[in-house]
């Protein structure tokens, strides 16, 4: 543990990347993949909470703007994230790694009631938590939700494990000369709108100064960035 540079962090996965290569839904390949990633740096004593979108299910802001009630969307994309939540699960558990859901909406018959206490302990216990249903509260993404989660329990740390290497200044899927930023305060980002995190999740970290780190999902990049590694881009004060 001693060779970690942080003892627990928030970890952020977009629903999408459960994806795979498909546009939708959740591919089980993909899914171990990210899974041995985690299960790799909780090998290392890294207390791990996990919270996951449900865009690759359901986007409550998507549908709203099609005329769906924002509040009923928000319900639904909040449920589907739960259904990322149980897949993770499983496949953790399948490589050894006791692994609880708490959910922000009580659904008693498959996962436990978010409360703060108890997700404290399941992490203390070398358990990977995963934080559902967002916030429990329509209008705040998971973004939102991570954000709060990791300063409700305490992280050193958010980390937002992405399909690119980090923040770049404009999208590196379509420009082929993107320059992504090492390091970014979070007044900057907020002003540049670079999309790293709603504005709510950045302003949280900042008034709290949790760094933001975003990087790559697969590639080892979580490890190396829980050991201290100049990977991915830092959002911060400094």
């Amino acid at each position: 543990m001693s060779e970690l540079r942080y003892k627990r962090v928030l970890l952020k996965l977009s629903g999408e990347a459960l994806a795979g290569e498909n546009k939708f839904g959740i591919d089980p390949q993909t899914v171990s993949k990210i899974c041995e990633e985690i299960a790799e740096v909780v090998d290392m004593g890294l207390q791990v909470a996990l919270v996951i979108g449900g865009g690759n299910i359901f986007r409550g802001l998507s549908s709203s703007a099609k005329g769906m009630d924002r509040s009923s969307a928000d319900y639904m994309g909040m449920l589907a994230t739960v259904l990322n939540a149980l897949a993770v699960q499983d496949a953790l558990e399948k490589i050894g790694h006791p692994t609880r859901v708490l959910s922000a909406i009580t659904m008693q018959e498959v996962c436990e009631p978010y409360i703060r206490r108890r997700a404290d302990r399941h992490l203390e216990k070398g358990r990977v938590v995963i934080c559902a249903a967002g916030t429990g509260n329509p209008y705040f993404t998971t973004d939102t939700a991570a954000a709060l989660r990791g300063m409700e329990l305490k992280c050193q740390a958010i980390i937002k494990a992405t399909k690119v290497d980090g923040v770049y200044d404009k999208d590196p899927m379509k420009h082929d000369d993107a320059v992504m930023f090492r390091t970014l305060g979070y007044v900057e980002t907020l002003q540049r709108k670079l999309g790293v995190m709603d504005s709510t999740a950045i302003t949280l970290a900042m008034e709290n100064d949790v760094p933001i780190i975003v990087c790559n999902m697969f590639k080892g990049s979580i490890k190396r960035v829980v050991m201290g590694e100049d990977v991915g881009t830092i959002v911060h004060g400094g």
